[in-house]
């Protein structure tokens, strides 16, 4: 039942797709403009929604007349304009009356965790590997954004302010490309 090598590899495909520690500058952000980020909240509810779409992702979708090429390529649009947030400086999503746990839900949960790449990559390994194996898989990455959430206060003082200014900068060009990627390998 359970393969070491699967549960291995399903981790580091979820662990790329998530790229927790390339989202630190976004939940470093966030932190700042909201007060603090529930860390538990925020992975509860990141891991009920890969749990639920591991399970229903493909009739969810199809419920609503929506193909998996259109769900990743509106969860790019989403990660694009995150991406250009953390370059320009803008805020293009609204946070200035978001409370708290709303903000540990959005955007970290949904879409930073578990988003339209970590919902499209979830069908496909379900439908590789064994169902054991990515639960586990799920459940370890689970446990590395549970971390990486309750260390960004810590991270945030490691870095200081100039380098979470090129941290932002830089990941913020990689969400861009991460969500180019995603467009493109859905419609080009």
């Amino acid at each position: 039942m359970f393969n070491f090598k699967e549960i291995a590899s399903v981790t580091l495909i979820l662990f790329s797709v998530i790229d927790i520690v390339g989202a630190v500058p976004v939940i470093v952000d966030l932190r700042k403009k909201v007060g603090r980020i529930e860390s538990e909240k925020a992975t509860i509810v990141a891991g009920l929604i890969m749990i639920a779409f591991l399970f229903l992702g493909e009739r969810i979708l199809k419920l609503f007349g929506v193909d998996i090429a259109s769900f990743a390529a509106a969860g790019a649009i989403i990660i694009f304009l995150i991406g250009l947030e953390m370059i320009l400086g803008r805020n293009i999503f609204k946070h200035g009356d978001v409370d708290t746990s709303s903000a540990s839900i959005v955007p970290i949960a949904f879409p930073i965790i578990a988003g339209a790449g970590t919902m499209t990559t979830l069908i496909s390994l379900r439908a590789t590997y064994e169902l054991a194996n990515v639960l586990v898989g799920v459940f370890v990455n689970l446990f590395l954004v549970y971390l990486v959430l309750r260390s960004s206060a810590w991270i945030e003082r490691k870095l200081g302010r100039a380098g979470e200014d090129i941290l932002r900068r830089v990941f913020g060009i990689i969400l861009i490309a991460i969500a180019v990627k995603l467009f493109k390998g859905n419609f080009l």
